[in-house]
């Protein structure tokens, strides 16, 4: 027979294990509750629409939300997502605080930082999404160029800046800013970047910002007119080194990454650019660039980020929101997001913590030998680098 000091000692353990179970079932009851809200709701999601390999994904999205949980998934097609921060602007100005007309929005970065910075997001969600368990929390989903995320947004899809040669030209590629130096001074006129304020292009002059500054500590606050000068000085004197080494001498610059590579596909040029780590190996599927065409970064990182979805603080239906957003982080729709015969788009699933069969699926729909990811500046640096890049090199 138990004495009664050991009957207390199981009683005070089993009351522990309790407790610890408790925010677990109070979990899933409040997760029930939300799903059973959900259902009959019709949630507005604004989306990019220029790809029609992501208008299809999203619409394959829309069947199976409808199918499972009975939510009406209507997407948007938006040209720039910083049209529909607008608009949520305008609802707020004008005292529409309920039935907003935006459920879900696709976004990163600055539209990200001026919709939290202004109180027009709901907060503290997405760490409490059931599929957030499976999430790469390594990857930068807990800040979106470098604004603290605090649950107001739930991670999507990952992108990395990304060089593309071809092994017939270039064997050994540049692995740092200065190898790229020396690798357009051996070549010159085969190397170049998109014209920035394109996407593709900013990004590379913020990843050389980050390779030679000496003050990387100030890229993660918003630019001062104090220190700009200083901080950027070493990104200008190597780009005025570059420069006279690129196609066209540096006095033109192409409209965007598809231009680039169609020059490498011509041999015109020996580099192309992507934020994306799959782009190669989608395009050699389809027969857009040659087989031989491989990607690369340098060795010490490169800088990438995460997209993801945000539910306004007004939207009229925040509880179906965040069933598509959990469905979006679901092993299913990452496996079929990363498919470069459906989209292509990188998972921010972590493998580990997923099952053997997944695990092998997804690893085989990652990019290979990626190197490090650096984390993005702050969002107002991209503004500030586009206008002084501009206000130097934009004239010719």
């Amino acid at each position: 027979m138990r004495n009664h000091g050991e009957t207390r000692r199981h009683l005070r353990f089993g009351l522990l294990g309790l407790a610890m179970l408790l925010p677990l079932a109070a979990h899933a009851d409040s997760w029930q509750q939300i799903q059973s809200d959900a259902k009959g709701q019709t949630v507005w999601f604004n989306a990019w629409g220029g790809d029609e390999a992501i208008n299809h994904y999203l619409d394959w999205v829309s069947g199976e939300v409808k199918r499972d949980y009975a939510v009406d998934l209507r997407i948007v097609h938006i040209a720039d997502a910083a049209d529909t921060v607008k608009r949520i602007q305008t609802e707020a100005r004008a005292g529409r605080t309920t039935n907003g007309s935006v459920d879900l929005l696709w976004v990163n970065g600055e539209n990200f930082r001026a919709l939290k910075e202004a109180n027009l997001l709901r907060t503290g969600w997405a760490e409490q999404l059931p599929n957030w368990r499976y999430v790469d929390v390594s990857k930068p989903v807990r800040e979106d160029f470098s604004v603290p995320v605090d649950g107001a947004e739930s991670p999507w899809g990952s992108a990395q800046l990304t060089f593309i040669a071809r092994q017939q030209q270039t064997s050994q590629p540049p692995t740092s800013p200065q190898a790229l130096l020396e690798f357009a001074t051996a070549h010159p006129g085969t190397v170049t970047y998109p014209r920035p304020p394109d996407f593709t292009g900013t990004a590379l002059l913020e990843q050389l910002l980050i390779n030679v500054t000496a003050d990387p500590d100030a890229l993660k606050q918003p630019p001062n007119d104090q220190t700009f000068a200083a901080v950027t000085a070493p990104l200008w004197a190597y780009l005025d080194k570059l420069h006279p080494l690129l196609w066209r001498q540096g006095k033109d610059f192409p409209p965007s990454p598809a231009r680039m590579d169609t020059l490498l596909t011509n041999g015109t040029l020996r580099l192309s650019l992507t934020f994306n780590p799959m782009h190669a190996k989608q395009k050699v599927a389809k027969g857009e660039l040659p087989k031989d065409s491989y990607s690369f970064g340098f060795t010490q990182g490169m800088i990438g980020n995460v997209h993801f979805v945000t539910i306004p603080a007004n939207a009229s239906a925040s509880a179906g929101a965040q069933v598509v957003a959990n469905f979006l982080l679901s092993p299913q729709a990452q496996l079929r997001k990363a498919d470069p015969a459906i989209w292509g788009d990188p998972s921010v699933l972590d493998a580990a913590k997923l099952d053997a069969e997944q695990q092998q699926a997804l690893q085989k729909l990652s990019p290979e030998n990626t190197p490090p990811v650096l984390s993005e500046p702050h969002s107002a640096w991209v503004n500030a680098l586009e206008q002084e890049w501009l206000r130097r090199y934009g004239t010719h």
